[in-house]
């Protein structure tokens, strides 16, 4: 444990900013886990409303950057591609 007041505070700092980024993932992942579900069960009135999503929240992941803008873009490119083979 610190005993230095800024080191106590950067902890807390920490923790807090910990917090925020696994909420943020965990939102991210959860949409590209429900666009998924949809692609395999081939729910084609859904899918596109959920492929906007996760493409939103992983957006917003790299905007607060949780994750980095080529990883965004790798998600969301392999997203697309499975938007497409379930259209085609």
């Amino acid at each position: 444990m610190p005993n230095i007041k800024s080191a106590i505070k950067r902890v807390s700092v920490i923790e807090k900013k910990t917090l925020r980024n696994n909420m943020i993932k965990s939102e991210y992942k959860t949409a590209v886990k429900k666009f998924e579900k949809a692609v395999e069960n081939k729910d084609m009135e859904n899918v596109d409303a959920l492929f906007s999503l996760a493409t939103k929240k992983i957006d917003q992941a790299c905007t607060k950057g949780v994750i980095v803008k080529n990883t965004a873009a790798r998600k969301k490119s392999n997203l697309a591609k499975k938007l497409n083979t379930i259209k085609a």
